[in-house]
């Protein structure tokens, strides 16, 4: 079965297998040959070549720049997500 998902940064997807903290939803952070990937239950970042990736995801849950997202009362833009400063 061949997935023909497109991904972006900052979108949601669903992984076949759960997190150690039971958590099966992962925010995409980088795209290339590797992808990185920080979990959307503990915030652990994992990274994974493309072939990995796109052989355990299940499915992809919600696109960044969605429309239909920002309509979401619980819904924060990346830009307004306050960072902290370790500087």
């Amino acid at each position: 079965m061949t997935k023909n998902f497109t991904f972006a940064l900052a979108d949601t997807v669903e992984m076949k297998k759960p997190h150690a903290c039971q958590t099966n939803n992962w925010e995409v952070m980088r795209l290339g040959a590797d992808i990185r990937l920080k979990c959307m239950g503990c915030g652990h970042v994992v990274m994974m070549p493309r072939a990995d990736f796109n052989k355990k995801v299940k499915k992809l849950l919600a696109k960044a720049n969605d429309p239909v997202n920002q309509k979401s009362d619980f819904y924060v833009p990346k830009e307004e997500i306050a960072r902290p400063n370790f500087s």
